[in-house]
């Protein structure tokens, strides 16, 4: 390339200051940290959500459903947060209360005389609620009654967020990320362009 049209494009470009990508870089980084923490939020609400419906016996499936379809839509919408997290994170206690205690009563009709004899001596065992119906349970067992082990998935959930999302976040984020690279392209070239042109 010839210095007479390094020249040209230097007046082209020279009007594209750096400090314009800088300005740029922190008006879309502060618009997508804005953005993730409001994904965050309505993650929360949601799981709320779940966590109402599953006490008051309501549309469990439905926050259920509404919960999974922001998740995977959404970044920074991790159910699991710490190194402590209990995993999976959702765990509907409530639900496998009923659970339990379907099962618990398909004991009692299925063998009123083995139910009411484990009832017996659970109740002189145990003081709490869970660890009667646990008792019930290994007492049925060990009698010969077969109870069916209830899985996970009816009371147990996980999902995974987003990686990347085409929402304001997401978008904020592409948007900062050209910023950066504009400002690193840009500086070193109004830089080389001052003092060789």
């Amino acid at each position: 390339m010839n210095k007479r049209h390094l020249h040209h494009v230097w007046r082209l470009f020279r009007r594209i200051k750096p400090w314009y990508f800088i300005a740029s870089l922190v008006v879309f980084g502060v618009i997508s940290l804005v953005s993730l923490r409001h994904n965050n939020e309505q993650m929360v609400r949601l799981r709320d959500a779940v966590y109402t419906a599953d006490k008051n016996n309501g549309d469990v499936e439905g926050s259920l459903r509404a919960l999974r379809q922001y998740v995977y839509g959404h970044m920074n919408t991790s159910l699991a947060t710490g190194p402590n997290a209990v995993h999976p994170p959702i765990q509907l206690k409530y639900t496998y209360e009923r659970l339990e205690k379907a099962q618990q009563s398909t004991l009692g009709q299925g063998n009123s005389a083995l139910y009411n004899e484990a009832l017996s001596y659970c109740d002189t065992q145990t003081a709490i609620g869970s660890e009667v119906i646990t008792c019930i349970q290994q007492y049925a067992t060990s009698h010969g009654a077969q109870l069916a082990t209830i899985p996970d998935g009816l009371y147990k959930f996980d999902f995974t967020s987003a990686k990347w999302s085409p929402d304001v976040a997401g978008w904020s984020l592409v948007l900062a990320a050209l910023s950066l690279l504009g400002f690193l392209v840009s500086a070193p070239y109004h830089w080389w362009a001052k003092k060789y042109l």
